[in-house]
C-alpha cells in the first residue's frame, strides 16, 4: 500500500490517477480547489481517500494540507505536482496579471508542495515526486509562450532537485505528456486578447491542433502506477507516442545549431 498526495485532483490526468490509486488498495490525499469534486471518489473509498480544499498559489495552505495528509496517513510515499493549467495566447498579448498567475500555479505551486513535502519524505529515506510537465517543457509552440516558459522551469527545477534530493533516497520523474483529452485546452484554460497581427499565426496553430486527435486520457493510469512501483524509476517519462518524433527533431535541430555556430561560439 503507498500513499499519496496529488494535487488537482478535480479531473483530469489528477482525477483519473486518485481513481487508479484507490481502486488498486492504495491511499491518497487528493487536493483540489473545490472538494465535492471529490465526492464520487469519496463515496467509494471511504477513509483511504483524504479530499483536501487547496489552491497550490498558497504556500501557507500548501504546507497546512501536506502536512496534515502526513500526519493522516503516517508519511507520504508519492506526490504527484499535477495542478496547473495553459494560458493561450501570443506572448506580446499577455497581460501582467495573466503571465503571474500561470507562473504562480505551474511553477511556484510545485515548488512549494515540494518543499512541503520534502521534510517527510527525508525522515522516512524514500519517497517519489512527479513533477507533472508537458511536451510543451521540452518545445515551444506559437500561442503558448508563457505556458512553455513555466514548464521548463518547472523542468529546470526539477533536473535539479533530482541531483539534491536522489543521495538522500528520494526519486523525481518530471512526466511529458503529450495531448490528452483532458480539460486542459477547455474550461481549465485562460486566454489573452487577441491582436489581429497575429491571426494569420493563431489560425494556423488552430489547424495543427485540430488535425491532432487527442487520446484517452484514462490510457495513462497504468503507466503512472508502474512507475511509482519501479525501483529506480527514470528523472524524464513521456506520456504517449507522439512527444517521441518532436524530441528527436528539435533536439537533433539543436545540436546542429550549436555545432554550426561553434567557431563564433569559441572566440567569445
Amino acid at each position: 500500500m503507498k500513499t499519496w498526495f496529488i494535487t488537482g485532483a478535480s479531473r483530469g490526468f489528477g482525477h483519473i490517477w486518485t481513481a487508479a490509486a484507490l481502486e488498486r488498495g492504495d491511499r491518497v490525499a487528493a487536493a483540489a480547489r473545490r472538494r465535492e469534486t471529490l465526492r464520487d471518489l469519496a463515496d467509494m473509498y471511504g477513509d483511504r481517500l483524504l479530499p483536501i480544499t487547496l489552491d497550490v498559489t498558497d504556500r501557507a495552505q500548501v504546507f497546512t494540507a501536506v502536512n496534515h495528509a502526513a500526519e493522516t496517513f503516517g508519511g507520504l510515499d508519492v506526490v504527484v505536482n499535477n495542478a496547473g493549467y495553459g494560458l493561450f495566447g501570443m506572448i506580446e498579448e499577455s497581460t501582467e496579471q495573466q503571465a503571474r498567475a500561470q507562473i504562480e500555479t505551474n511553477v511556484f505551486g510545485p515548488l512549494w508542495v515540494t518543499q512541503a513535502a520534502l521534510p517527510f519524505m527525508r525522515a522516512q529515506g524514500h519517497g517519489h515526486l512527479l513533477q507533472i510537465s508537458s511536451i510543451g517543457g521540452i518545445a515551444a509552440f506559437p500561442t503558448l509562450g508563457l505556458y512553455n516558459a513555466s514548464k521548463w522551469a518547472l523542468e529546470g527545477m526539477s533536473e535539479a532537485l533530482a541531483q539534491e534530493v536522489g543521495p538522500l533516497g528520494i526519486k523525481v520523474t518530471i512526466v511529458e505528456p503529450g495531448p490528452y483529452g483532458t480539460d486542459w485546452a477547455g474550461d481549465s484554460a485562460a486566454h489573452t486578447a487577441p491582436i489581429p497581427a497575429y491571426e494569420p499565426i493563431r489560425q494556423a496553430r488552430r489547424a495543427s491542433a485540430t488535425a491532432r486527435a487527442p487520446r484517452d486520457p484514462s490510457h495513462t493510469a497504468a503507466a503512472i502506477l508502474r512507475l511509482v512501483d519501479t525501483p529506480e524509476p527514470p528523472l524524464r517519462l513521456f506520456l504517449g507516442g507522439y512527444p517521441y518524433p518532436i524530441a528527436e527533431k528539435i533536439y537533433g535541430e539543436r545540436l546542429a545549431t550549436w555545432q554550426q555556430w561553434r567557431e563564433l561560439a569559441e572566440t567569445a
